[in-house]
Parts: C-alpha cells; sequence; structure tokens
C-alpha cells in the first residue's frame, strides 16, 4: 500500500509540472485528462500527506513521554495521534480501492410499473416525481426520453436521462423493486440504473437493428404527433426493444433510442460477463414480484426501508419530495466497509 502511495505522489508532481507549461494547453485533450487526473489524485495524496505528518508527530513525541513533566500530556496526544493514524489509514485503503469505471457517467434511470396495475403505476409516477426532485437538488439536468402514462396520470414506463457530475456514482444502489404500502393496497415498481455509453464504449452494428417509426401519442390522446416521429429499435441478436417518442424530431429520437440501447445491451454484458454481478443484478431488479424488494415506502407509519442495510427513516414524504442523500449515503458507506473489509480479507 505504501508503495503505491509514494508513486502516486511522484506521478500528481510529474502531472502538476505538465500543468504548468503553456505547451499543454495546446492539446486541449492532454489538458482535460491531466485535470481529470489530477483531480482523482489529489484526495489521496493529502490523505497521505496527513498520515505522513501525524506519524511525525508521534514520532517526535517519544522525547517528551520519557519526561516525567510531559509525560500526562504527551500521552493524550499520543492516544489522540494513534486513532488518527488508524483514521487515516482506513481513509486510504478506501481511496486505494479501485474505483468503478462508470462513477463518471451519466445515467439512463427506467421506472416500470410492476405487481398491482394501477396502482403500481402511480407509484412509478411518484418515483420518477422523486428522482426528478432529487436530481434537480443535486444540480443536475434530466431529459425524458421516453413514457408511456396511463389515464389516471400514472406511468406504466419511462426512462430518463440524467446528466450531471456523480450522477451513477450517487443513484448506482437505486436498482431494484421498490415497494409501496398504502392503507389497503401493496404495489411495486422496478428501477434500473444504466450509465450512458458512447459509440467508443459499445459499437452497435446497423445490421443488427431494425428501426421501425410510428405516431407518438400520450394518454387520452393528448400530443399526438401527425407524423410518425416516434421511433422504435429492435436488436435482432438479443431480442432488447427501446421506444422513444419525446422529440417532434425523428433524427433526434433515434438518437436517444440507440444511446439508451447502448446502455442497455452494455449492462447486459457485463452482467454476463461476471457471474456475481449477473447474480446480484437478478436479485435487485428481478420481476416486480413483491418478495424481491429492495426498499419499502410505508404511508401508514410515513416510513421508509431500505431492506439491504436494515435502514429506516420516518420521513416518508421527505423522501418522496427528493430529500434522498441520508439513505444513499448510507448506501454507499455500506459497500465501501464492504470492500474495505474484503480488501483487508485478501491482504
Amino acid at each position: 500500500m505504501w508503495a503505491q502511495l509514494t508513486k502516486a505522489c511522484l506521478r500528481l508532481e510529474e502531472i502538476e509540472t505538465q500543468l504548468s507549461q503553456p505547451e499543454t494547453y495546446d492539446d486541449p485533450d492532454l489538458a482535460a485528462s491531466l485535470n481529470k487526473e489530477q483531480k482523482d489524485l489529489l484526495p489521496l495524496v493529502e490523505a497521505y500527506r496527513q498520515h505522513q505528518k501525524a506519524q511525525s508527530d508521534l514520532d517526535g513525541l517519544a522525547d517528551l513521554l520519557d519526561d516525567p513533566e510531559c509525560r500526562q500530556l504527551a500521552k493524550a496526544e499520543e492516544t489522540a495521534l494513534r486513532a488518527e493514524l488508524d483514521r487515516l489509514e482506513e481513509e486510504l485503503r478506501l481511496l486505494l480501492q479501485p474505483k468503478d469505471p462508470m462513477d463518471g457517467k451519466d445515467v439512463f434511470l427506467e421506472i416500470r410499473a410492476g405487481v398491482g396495475g394501477e396502482e403500481a403505476a402511480l407509484f412509478a409516477a411518484d418515483l420518477f416525481r422523486m428522482y426528478s426532485m432529487y436530481g434537480e437538488k443535486q444540480g443536475w439536468r434530466l431529459e425524458l426520453t421516453n413514457v408511456n402514462q396511463t389515464e389516471l396520470g400514472g406511468v406504466k414506463e419511462c426512462s430518463v436521462l440524467i446528466e450531471g457530475e456523480g450522477a451513477f456514482s450517487r443513484l448506482k444502489f437505486e436498482s431494484g423493486v421498490h415497494r409501496v404500502q398504502r392503507r389497503i393496497h401493496t404495489s411495486t415498481c422496478t428501477v434500473a440504473v444504466l450509465p450512458q455509453v458512447d459509440e467508443v464504449d459499445f459499437t452497435l452494428d446497423p445490421n443488427d437493428l431494425r428501426i421501425d417509426t410510428f405516431r407518438a401519442s400520450g394518454a387520452g390522446g393528448q400530443h399526438i404527433n401527425k407524423t410518425e416521429s416516434a421511433i422504435r429499435v429492435t436488436h435482432l441478436p438479443t431480442g432488447t426493444v427501446v421506444e422513444c417518442q419525446d422529440e417532434r424530431s425523428q433524427y433526434k429520437n433515434k438518437d436517444k433510442a440507440l444511446r439508451v440501447l447502448r446502455a442497455r445491451l452494455l449492462d447486459a454484458k457485463v452482467a454476463a460477463q461476471n457471474a456475481e454481478i449477473a447474480a446480484n443484478r437478478k436479485s435487485q431488479v428481478g420481476t416486480g414480484d413483491r418478495s424481491e424488494r429492495i426498499r419499502t415506502y410505508n404511508y401508514p407509519q410515513l416510513r421508509v426501508t431500505d431492506h439491504r442495510i436494515g435502514l429506516t427513516i420516518y420521513r416518508l414524504f421527505d423522501v418522496l419530495n427528493g430529500d434522498l442523500d441520508e439513505i444513499i449515503d448510507a448506501l454507499i458507506a455500506a459497500d465501501r466497509a464492504e470492500k474495505l473489509k474484503e480488501s483487508m480479507e485478501n491482504g
């Protein structure tokens, strides 16, 4: 670990030297890459420097600990420094964990009504509103790519592109079955969080695609287009189907549909390559059955419970109004703790 940290310090010095040279900015791509690498390395190097200072301060207490007049104060400082070193070492281990390469990506958030008919569709609309409000609080840009509404204002399914710093890293644990308990009804919806990928990340073969056009329409005949601007793209090898009808331009709808398709196919490819990830995704997203829940929203008790980490909070309406940070922070902390545990077990 210490060799890695020394290497990181040397690399940061190299980057800072390069960024101080005017000719670096003659290549915008290089400058952007160096700035990103610098931003990624800074928290690690700063924590390492704090660790080095705390260790130096601890070493400097040796003489004071032998001095009867200063021993009591020195002992208290020694205890505090050892605690700080333990904290910093744990932080460094976390910072050295391999980062999810998708964490910096934008997100396609897909919500589908599951068990419960119209009640499930109304709950899907509530979830869409919840994530929209959370995104606005984060300063993200949200763009609806597809929605299938019901007569009563519910949502059978919808897809939203969310663009902004930290979108995937903050939302990736939202994938799964969400259950709502009202006074009589219990309904479910599935949420899938897919990182948006570029053509470089996942190339589509045009020969594998069937593209159909149709007239877009909304519930009750609203928003009917007189032209066939809506797009349906079918990936023939997998049977994956994506529809987009939000834009009046056929070209824009096709572009959005292809972006959603790439995200779905790459997500499926990653899952297929890793049996553990595949099993985890199945347990998270499942089929919408009530027993496959990750979170419950209980109206009579004004309670929200995340079953994966055993977190319960009694602020249902705050959560539905987009106050998700407490839950998301707890999920991220639990994930980091698990990774740290695995890292220490593996040496």
